[in-house]
């Protein structure tokens, strides 16, 4: 198995974890924000989890993007929407996602309301979700499954 292979594999199972992380980040912040529920240790650690995760997910993404044969420099590029997709739309996406997560969990802990601590991370992460999933369905990969 060679360098990308590795990466590869190890890319594209990760993302389970870090899409359920998310989930459960969302989820719990969800209940809390409609219930009017305290912010808890677990939800501060839950959602710091939630964000590490994807954070290790888009370094591995990175190292992923200067090995992958898919990824190209140079004319035509644009013209070509698998090389495209990979070298520009994808990472575009996931950065931008990444954004959203730092942005939320940044926000969440300057504010000192419960409610509003849970209605920051909800909405920042939802929408950093919807964008991974959209990413992963753009790639005309399996969602389900590791990427061959």
């Amino acid at each position: 198995m060679n360098a990308y292979s590795f990466f590869k594999y190890f890319h594209s199972g990760f993302r389970y974890i870090v899409i359920i992380l998310l989930l459960l980040a969302i989820f719990n912040a969800l209940v809390g924000w409609l219930g009017k529920k305290p912010y808890t240790q677990g939800n501060r650690k839950l959602n710091l989890f939630a964000m590490i995760s994807a954070h290790t997910q888009f370094l591995l993404g990175i190292i992923l993007y200067f090995l992958s044969p898919f990824v190209r420099f140079g004319g035509g590029v644009m013209k070509d929407a698998e090389a495209r997709y990979w070298t520009v739309e994808h990472i575009a996406m996931m950065l931008f996602a990444i954004v959203l997560i730092t942005i939320g969990h940044s926000k969440s802990k300057k504010i000192i309301l419960p409610e509003g601590k849970h209605r920051i991370i909800a909405i920042f992460y939802s929408l950093a979700i919807l964008l991974i999933v959209v990413a992963i369905i753009q790639s005309k990969r399996s969602f389900f499954g590791i990427s061959h």
